[in-house]
């Protein structure tokens, strides 16, 4: 019971963890609650070493909203100005008029 209460189990969970669903005639209930005690043993809790590694995970940068100065289309850049279509669109302008 004691790791159980150790891995931050709640009192309710283990009470439905160890007596829902018996089997019916129950002949041997301290067998039984051994093997649920064991078998259905929560996960433990992240330690210590657990949470370096988190934080030594590269971290994703998430690129903010932007809107297109011409057609106001929300796009995700660094900067602000133009969307990928309104960008081709005046390249092929500016190649049209060289």
């Amino acid at each position: 019971m004691a790791a159980w209460l150790e891995r931050a189990a709640r009192p309710d969970a283990i009470r439905r963890a160890l007596t829902d669903d018996p089997p019916q005639p129950l002949r041997h209930p301290a067998k039984l609650l051994a093997h649920r005690l064991t078998e259905l043993l929560p996960p433990a809790p992240p330690g210590i070493d657990d949470l370096a590694a988190l934080a030594a995970r590269p971290r994703v940068v998430v690129m903010p909203f932007q809107t297109c100065d011409d057609c106001d289309r929300a796009f995700r850049s660094p900067t602000p100005g133009h969307c990928r279509d309104c960008r081709e669109t005046r390249a092929a302008y500016a190649q049209a008029a060289a």
